[in-house]
């Protein structure tokens, strides 16, 4: 108990020396980012350029936590080698074997832990940082898209102010409303007008209502003085990629929230494949951690007295950017519907587990 606890322990500094020198590196490099992005903005200095890159910190670093994981792993290895604390524990009777499941359990459970508390933090901070890059950025206007239980939202800019869209349901990409109404507000915020469609197709420039009931709401009595016509031309600066780029990014979502947005998703129209391959990908990361242990330790859990320490952390290194690969290909995979969304996500992780313990096995029975 105390000696799978001492690794655990080991297991867990080396991983945390490891990410504090990839934040220290990734702080560094997006402050410059932000520098050069926001550089016709006399408000931004350093000190803002600062706190952004401090917000999309632990998204950088969640995004590359198994290449985290791996590093920390074989530092791990390597210590225990050089420091024959691996020769103490084969000579007391430990195998390799069960020596490694403190730090696969660590491993996962460290999983656990990004994933309920780590995710829901990225999840906050891009929102966060997407607003404030927002009203930093200078010209053009935004358009927004949200979903939730009462349909799709979207926002158009214009000159003389903003229209808000609200729509029951659309088609795949968005072009085309159901069971409409925009919301025109004057510059000042105040609204002007209330339209409501059957249907809205978007074509260049412009929004094709057909169905159509007008509203002006600043008459005394709006109903009174509305208009019906068959169809009806609004002019936009909406196009089916800024509609499709105006999605929330899955990692810009909670997995807590997650399953409720795919809903709101399929209610409205819209295609959740990309967010259903996140979410399964999500629950998988505990699994992928333990396998990125298991597969460092395949590598550099021998004594340091074979020699070739260098090469075999080198081919460490590469087998853990070839799992790293390999899991961003399946997800692609299956965002584009390929292959079937558990596959996409648990079969990586499942591979590497499979490989290590057979290199293990090999290694020290073979």
């Amino acid at each position: 108990m105390k000696l799978g606890l001492y690794l655990a322990r080991r297991f867990l500094l080396s991983v945390g020396i490891v990410a504090a020198v990839f934040a220290g590196i990734l702080l560094l490099i997006d402050m410059v980012e932000q520098i050069r992005r926001f550089s016709a903005n006399p408000d931004v200095g350093l000190g803002l350029a600062l706190q952004i890159s401090a917000m999309n910190l632990p998204g950088g670093l969640y995004r590359i936590l198994p290449l985290i994981v791996m590093l920390g792993s074989v530092a791990m290895f390597l210590g225990l080698a050089r420091s024959s604390e691996l020769v103490v524990i084969r000579a007391a009777g430990r195998s390799a074997i069960r020596a490694l499941v403190a730090p696969a359990v660590a491993a996962f459970v460290l999983g656990l832990a990004a994933v309920a508390l780590l995710n829901p933090m990225v999840a906050a901070t891009s929102r966060a940082v997407d607003g404030l890059a927002a009203s930093l950025a200078r010209g053009g206007s935004q358009a927004v898209l949200s979903v939730s239980q009462e349909g799709l939202w979207l926002r158009q800019g214009n000159p003389d102010g903003q229209t808000v869209i609200r729509a029951a349901r659309a088609n795949l990409d968005g072009t085309q409303l159901f069971g409409v109404t925009f919301l025109n507000f004057d510059a000042s915020g105040q609204p002007i007008s209330r339209i409501e469609a059957a249907e809205a197709i978007l074509s260049r420039n412009a929004w094709r209502l057909n169905t159509v009931k007008e509203w002006r709401l600043d008459t005394a009595n709006p109903e009174t003085s509305a208009t019906r016509t068959e169809t009806e031309t609004l002019p936009t600066d909406l196009t089916a990629d800024k509609i499709r780029e105006s999605f929330s990014s899955p990692d810009a979502v909670a997995i807590w929230d997650l399953p409720a947005f795919i809903a709101g998703l399929e209610r409205a129209g819209f295609s959740a494949q990309k967010h259903r391959v996140w979410l399964q990908r999500e629950l998988a990361l505990p699994l992928t951690l333990a396998a990125m242990v298991l597969l460092a330790a395949g590598f550099t859990m021998r004594h340091a007295r074979f020699g070739r320490s260098g090469t075999m952390v080198l081919m460490a290194v590469l087998a853990g950017f070839a799992m790293f690969f390999l899991r961003n290909f399946a997800q692609v995979l299956g965002e584009n519907g390929q292959i079937p969304v558990v596959l996409a996500a648990w079969t990586p992780p499942a591979v590497a587990l499979l490989a290590s313990l057979g290199l293990l096995l090999h290694l020290e029975d073979g």
